[in-house]
């Protein structure tokens, strides 16, 4: 029998569970024997620190270091730390690796036969050794091993939305894991854990705080505490960046203005960055949310996003600083389709921005949606450099309380064709062309971290934080063979295991969009928690009715030529495929037309019989995923699996909540039955706009 133990999820992927005692586990033992590994800079230190925690854990077998040749053996570092691999036949591949790059391959030198891991750096190096330990956690052959990896994108960041008094904005895993009191003297172990599983899949940079900043945290004070964290990072290759404030010039720089074209504005960021470099001396650079949702920027001076973005990439040059200018910008007028907005408010200043500047928009158009079709700004500005932003937190996905791999999600947006340049040009290659023609490239996430003890509230929301440093590094990864991955390290390399954990994945992300907003219907969520059906909400600030536009006769938004123009920011054919109804794939109906609810759709189904049959597959999905699991217990340590179960548990009633809701508000206006074979929605409609969260309080309303 074997003893499960139980785990809370606190160390990732990274749990190095011993593989036991077969034939494959013998093997590795064999070529980890002995290693060579001198050198002790942080970032090699940091990499023989987790070696040695991967041989224990795996393997059950010390470290042993040696500094002779023996076959067998493991040998690990760079030109500088083992001057021997310039005379290997490999040195001009390391030569040829880019600042992050590694080499792992089975060699022959001086006549013994070894593993390597060679790199042109020290981060190199512990890139290295991480990809060495996931092989053996996944159970893979070490044998003529022959991998080269280069990083496709440089830059590649995580931008928390923590607040400074310890909130996270759209968190759902408790509270910011920085602890600002105690920083920078008192350096926690969790600052080095997260470094560890970011350096593990090769996200290389954090923005410590909110989108929406407080400009205190350019404060002298503030800055020494955002020091303390980029000490801890440095070794594990993870630049600090921050949020800066627009206004901060005026808030705490006793200036009256924070016009761009001001000289003693300009002259205040100066002196701030330099302040900061000197306590920060591999400081990354700004993160700005400018002139928009309320924020300051330099449009409250007649000034451009490139006069705001330039003044502050200016000062941040001479030190190899990057600006991330972000894109999210909308008119909140009624009358103006906010698809439509960033796209012309940055298109007209495509080649105006500094090299060091990155235009960032959300993967969509409009906001984080469960499915969007991809911006039209990738593929829209090709003399700009533009960083990629998606959102890992579930803000619009069912918060940490759905089952959702988002991996399939990224993927989605990665390999849409843009056809920038033909056929081919897929958000990936425009993201990774910027590195030919703009020396830079970038893609930046919204990460799910929190204080509960699990980091990320679902224990499968360790996989979304994970799929995004794989698809960062390499944008045309398989977000399939990712979540294989990600499987093994967290549960078992067993294909009794696997098969249904994997299934439950790859299965998840669409069984959301079923049940909550098929066929293209996006932004219906609760006004105020973005969690739970409002397709009814009207106000006149923020109404869902135009992002559905429902009457008695059809329901979506004409976005095609004739409408609101959207289809028109898209290159040729991707225009003409979503702009003639026949050929709009049917994920993306109802965001660029109006349709009758008698439209017959490709699978004979009239509209409202389709719309009705995804939100009842989205449940009996849900129901299925609940199935699977069922099935793992035993298989799995109790604690993990029972807090899997009732999270699906309270998944499948917030799914039927969604249905329910949904559907009875749409039939208001179809005037449609649900057929009646299927489960019937168990409360009225006034019963789902009257609670805000299904509580079961049957009748009450009724």
């Amino acid at each position: 029998m074997q003893w499960l133990h139980a785990e809370s999820g606190y160390e990732l992927w990274l749990r190095y569970k011993p593989l036991g005692n077969n034939e494959l586990s013998e093997s590795y033992r064999q070529r980890n024997r002995k290693v060579l590994f001198p050198g002790e800079t942080g970032s090699l230190a940091a990499a023989k620190k987790e070696l040695r925690a991967g041989l224990s854990g795996l393997l059950g077998i010390d470290l042993a270091e040696t500094e002779t040749l023996e076959d067998n053996m493991l040998i690990i570092g760079t030109p500088q730390s083992i001057p021997l691999f310039r005379k290997q036949a490999f040195y001009p591949e390391i030569e040829g690796l880019s600042d992050e790059g590694y080499l792992i391959q089975n060699s022959k030198m001086e006549g013994k036969m070894v593993t390597v891991i060679a790199a042109r750096t020290d981060i190199g190096v512990l890139y290295g050794v991480f990809h060495y330990l996931r092989l053996m956690q996944t159970t893979q052959p070490l044998e003529q091993l022959a991998i080269k990896e280069n990083p496709k994108l440089r830059y590649r960041v995580l931008n928390h939305w923590d607040n400074l008094n310890g909130t996270v904005e759209r968190g759902y895993a408790g509270y910011s894991i920085w602890n600002w009191e105690r920083l920078p003297f008192y350096k926690e172990q969790r600052y080095i854990d997260y470094a560890r599983a970011n350096a593990s899949v090769g996200i290389n940079g954090a923005v410590l705080n909110n989108v929406n900043a407080q400009a205190k945290s350019l404060r002298t004070d503030w800055l020494v505490k955002a020091s303390g964290l980029a000490d801890v990072f440095r070794p594990y290759g993870i630049k600090v960046y921050l949020t800066a404030k627009f206004s901060a010039p005026r808030e705490i720089g006793g200036l009256d203005t924070a016009n761009p074209k001001d000289p003693q504005v300009q002259k205040w960021w100066k002196d701030k960055v330099e302040e900061i470099y000197s306590l920060i001396p591999d400081f990354g650079g700004f993160l700005v949310k400018a002139n928009s949702e309320g924020q300051p920027g330099p449009q409250d001076y007649g000034c451009s996003h490139a006069d705001g973005a330039n003044m502050l990439a200016e000062v941040l040059e001479p030190y190899g600083g990057i600006v991330f200018w972000r894109a999210f910008v909308y008119q909140n007028e009624r009358q103006v389709d906010r698809v439509i907005n960033g796209y012309n408010e940055f298109k007209p200043l495509d080649g105006k921005f500094r090299k060091n500047v990155f235009v960032q928009p959300k993967n969509g158009p409009i906001d984080f949606q469960p499915r969007e079709p991809f911006h039209p700004l990738f593929g829209g500005m090709p003399d700009t450099p533009l960083s990629l932003e998606f959102q890992i937190t579930q803000e619009n996905l069912g918060h940490a309380g759905h089952l959702v791999y988002l991996g399939t999600l990224f993927e989605e947006t990665l390999q849409s064709d843009t056809y920038e340049n033909g056929k081919g040009s897929t958000v990936s290659k425009v993201l990774q062309n910027y590195q030919k023609t703009h020396g830079i490239s970038a893609i930046a996430g919204v990460p799910n971290i929190g204080t509960d003890l699990n980091w990320t509230g679902h224990l499968f929301g360790q996989a979304n934080w994970y799929a995004f440093g794989r698809l960062a590094w390499n944008p045309d990864a398989s977000s399939a063979e990712i979540a294989e991955d990600w499987a093994k390290m967290t549960f078992s390399n067993e294909d009794s295991v696997l098969s249904p954990v994997l299934r439950i994945m790859q299965m998840s992300r669409e069984a959301y969009v079923n049940y909550t907003m098929p066929l293209g219907l996006n932004h219906i969520m609760n006004y105020d928690t973005h969690n739970g059906p409002e397709p009814w909400h009207d106000d006149p600030v923020w109404t869902a009715f135009d992002y559905h536009k429902i009457t008695e006769d059809s329901i979506g938004v004409n976005r095609t030529a004739g409408g609101t123009g959207a289809v028109l920011q898209y290159h040729s054919p991707v225009y003409e495929k979503f702009e003639n109804i026949k050929t709009c794939p049917p994920e993306y109906l109802l965001w660029f037309h109006r349709v009758p609810w008698d439209y017959k759709m490709p699978s004979g189904k009239t509209l409202w019989d389709e719309l009705v049959c995804h939100y009842y597959k989205g449940v009996d999905e849900v129901r299925l995923m609940q199935k699977l699991w069922s099935g793992l217990k035993g298989k799995i340590d109790r604690e993990r699996f029972d807090h899997v179960a009732s999270l699906l548990e309270y998944q499948e009633q917030e799914a039927i909540w969604w249905r329910d809701g949904c559907l009875l508000f749409f039939q208001e206006y179809s005037g449609l039955p649900i057929p009646a074979d299927l489960e019937q929605p168990e409360h009225s409609l006034k019963y789902y706009k009257t609670i805000p969260f299904p509580h079961d309080w049957k009748g009450l309303y009724e």
